[in-house]
């Protein structure tokens, strides 16, 4: 996947999704447009987002896929899959039908020679283990995406801990999310709260909530407590559950655990203040932490206020390059580097 250039960067199309899903641009146009704009090497996309037909991926497309990469000089660095285990209304998948879905995704993969994929934790322990063999006949990296509200600690990471520790195959490992280690609510956020009717008093209960220290049931049930004790209700204490679910409170150097199994990174970013400093995510503190500890790989920015707001998300990418760029400026591990 990598070579030894240490943490080098590269850019997730999802960060797209408003221009990809107004129409304005091809999946092969976003990767020229990472070309373009000097925000990879690596490229990362979404299996079922981005490419028509998926999991069966088409020569033709593959072809069209290859050629973008190359004309760019660019790297493709991760497929992100999905679980799906709840496609079904009255019961989830079974571990076999599990395994059987995301199959042909994997192999879609490696079709496209991309080495990493973005699992889902939902999928379970003993899927992702029974999926080992062919992602080493494949070579392609399994990582389980590590999310916000979960910790490196907290119950469902720990069961693939375990399960990682006793398969003990390269081919296994965590793909770190930084909305895991938030250090405040993006003022959109609560605009976007604003907007659709939720009084100023509910919104700063939930900010004050969302601010306590501890593990992330605790700090719910205190949300709850104190909308409810305040008369919000049930569909205002619902409408801001996405900014526990969205942005975790984690220590920034909790992150070391984990490093070692580490196969690639989501940088994740909303929105950048004056001075080009991303308001929710310590990328001063984060950054040196991987750093620090050696991590050879890739780190994709991930730009997701398309999920709230209409904005471009390649100015925010570009902002995101720029400021890696900057915190990294004097560490001896360079971030970029060619394309292996």
């Amino acid at each position: 996947m990598t070579n030894n250039n240490g943490l080098k960067l590269g850019t997730t199309i999802y960060s797209f999704s408003n221009e990809f899903h107004a129409r304005k641009f091809t999946v092969e146009q976003l990767i020229d447009k990472v070309g373009e704009l000097g925000v990879g090497p690596g490229v990362e996309m979404i299996g079922f987002s981005h490419i028509r037909e998926f999991p069966n991926v088409s020569d033709d497309f593959a072809e069209r896929f290859k050629a973008a990469i190359q004309r760019n000089n660019l790297v493709a660095i991760c497929l992100g899959l999905n679980a799906d285990v709840y496609r079904r209304r009255d019961r989830p998948m079974a571990e076999d039908e599990s395994y059987e879905y995301h199959k042909p995704q994997i192999e879609a993969a490696a079709k496209l020679g991309i080495p990493v994929v973005r699992c889902q934790f939902v999928a379970g322990p003993e899927v992702i283990r029974r999926l080992v063999p062919l992602a080493e006949r494949l070579n392609v990296k399994l990582g389980m995406e590590l999310h916000a509200p979960e910790t490196v600690n907290s119950p469902t990471v720990m069961a693939f801990r375990e399960m990682m520790a006793k398969e003990n195959s390269p081919h296994l490992g965590f793909i770190p999310d930084f909305s895991s280690s938030a250090k405040a609510v993006p003022n959109g956020f609560l605009n976007h709260f604003r907007q659709i009717g939720i009084p100023e008093k509910y919104i700063q209960i939930g900010v004050e909530a969302w601010s306590m220290k501890g593990p992330f049931p605790e700090r719910i049930a205190e949300y709850q407590k104190r909308e409810k004790a305040a008369g919000a209700p049930e569909s205002v204490i619902r409408g801001m559950f996405f900014m526990f679910a969205m942005l975790g409170r984690m220590d920034p150097t909790a992150w070391r655990e984990i490093i070692p199994q580490t196969v690639h990174i989501h940088g994740k970013c909303f929105e950048f203040d004056q001075d080009g400093n991303e308001v929710a995510i310590p990328y001063g503190e984060i950054l040196p932490v991987f750093v620090e500890a050696g991590y050879n790989g890739y780190l994709s920015a991930e730009w997701e206020g398309h999920a709230f707001f209409d904005d471009d998300g390649f100015s925010k990418v570009v902002m995101l390059h720029a400021l890696c760029k900057r915190i990294l400026a004097g560490k001896s591990t360079v971030l970029e580097g060619a394309p292996s």
